[in-house]
């Protein structure tokens, strides 16, 4: 009696877990691609039928490939929650069925060559509505990995990242639209200036700018991710990368994935690198991400009142501080010139661009503090009172702009690296 008692038990958890195992996906994706041009898009193509199958069943939503641009109609969209371009744009017959797609709430996530063009009037709404890019403008080569700046880590697609991480080795492509200037537009990830040269040959390479690679348009649910062209030995056609080898650029993809599909994302498949602990008696230059500028105190005073204010480096001790722990996580941070004034914000304001100064050390909580880190050596320095981020106002590049604190919004005109200096 007990041998068939628990041989029925057996019997019934075996069938639950087939079940779960067959349970319904959260969503559908639908990829098309043509597989047809440039061996470094064909070998990208192979690596996404490769690794999405799997990623699908990790992650509990289904996800098909196909050449046939033919299945881009009305009727079978209506049963994916989410379409993907690898390689290509579709043809002209297809083109009003996506658009209304699109319009009608559907999702898109496109890769590299679906938004090159030269000739972006040929499908206005594609490349100067929809993508915001006009028309393809430079392109780097060979094929590199770069360091990506998460731009905007509140959106979902994104929120899981730390502020810098590797890309995969792609070659990458600009646009003739700023698409900085383009309000629709929300640019998630771009090259981080650590990068450059971006690119092997003197001829096509980067040597400085900005250069967007993820970003969303407003208006519609869509991601457009710059990467997708593996390096490649053209001569025996034998791919040399693969777009999938960053955790990081893969973690953006599923949670952009989720976030397109509308539903939850998921825990980060590898945790964000943490920064060591600041010493609190090593001296700093505190360098801005956005422009390369220091933390100054103005005219090397150090009087109460003195402003605190971006200029050029060059390591007097005018641009040094100090991080020394207050309680609860927070630090008071000193300058060089004299080690009891601090970096203060004025009047004790709560408000958006309330000017940052020197003055005396009193405890106060608009004097304290918290480095919270964002990867490489980079923090976003957190106000105790306000709870607002230090900020170059307008991202300006200028020397003598003061600083400000501003309502954290995860830019790179919040994110500084901490230098030890002797």
């Amino acid at each position: 009696m007990l041998v068939a008692l628990v041989v029925a038990v057996t019997a019934g958890l075996a069938v639950n877990a087939s079940r779960l195992a067959q349970a319904a996906p959260t969503f559908k994706v639908l990829a098309f691609y043509n597989g047809t041009w440039d061996a470094a898009h064909i070998d990208f193509v192979k690596d996404a039928r490769a690794w999405f199958p799997q990623a699908a069943a990790q992650h509990g939503f289904s996800w098909e490939a196909t050449n046939n641009w033919g299945l881009l109609n009305t009727a079978n969209l209506a049963q994916y929650k989410v379409v993907m371009f690898l390689d290509d744009a579709p043809p002209t017959a297809q083109r009003a069925a996506f658009q209304q797609y699109m319009q009608n709430g559907g999702a898109w996530l496109g890769f590299h060559v679906s938004a090159w063009t030269d000739n972006p009037s040929s499908w206005s709404w594609y490349y100067n509505t929809f993508l915001g890019t006009g028309s393809f403008q430079t392109n780097t080569w060979g094929p590199t990995r770069v360091t990506m700046r998460a731009d905007n880590r509140t959106h979902a697609a994104t929120r899981n990242l730390p502020a810098t991480f590797p890309s995969s080795i792609s070659e990458w492509y600009s646009w003739s639209n700023d698409l900085r200037q383009n309000p629709n537009i929300d640019i998630l990830a771009s090259v981080d200036p650590s990068s450059f040269p971006v690119g092997t040959d003197p001829n096509q390479s980067w040597y400085g700018g900005y250069y967007p690679l993820v970003w969303s348009n407003r208006q519609y649910k869509m991601l457009y991710a710059n990467f997708g062209h593996n390096a490649m030995n053209y001569s025996t056609n034998t791919g040399l990368s693969s777009t999938f080898d960053s955790a990081q650029q893969n973690q953006l993809l599923i949670d952009g994935l989720h976030w397109l599909a509308g539903v939850g994302t998921v825990p980060p498949t590898t945790p964000p690198p943490s920064d060591g602990t600041i010493s609190p008696t090593a001296w700093h230059t505190v360098v801005n991400r956005g422009n390369g500028k220091c933390v100054d105190a103005r005219a090397a005073a150090s009087a109460n009142g003195t402003a605190i204010q971006q200029y050029a480096c060059n390591g007097s001790a005018a641009q040094q501080y100090q991080f020394v722990p207050t309680s609860g996580g927070y630090l008071r941070v000193n300058n060089r010139n004299n080690s009891a004034q601090v970096l203060d914000v004025k009047d004790r304001s709560t408000a958006d661009s309330a000017p940052i100064q020197l003055w005396s050390y009193s405890g106060g909580n608009n004097q304290q503090w918290r480095a919270e880190p964002e990867g490489g050596g980079y923090y976003r320095l957190v106000n105790r009172n306000s709870g607002k981020c230090l900020d170059v106002p307008g991202a300006s590049t200028a020397d003598s702009v003061q600083l400000i604190q501003y309502s954290c919004n995860g830019t790179a005109a919040q994110s500084f690296r901490l230098v030890p200096q002797s």
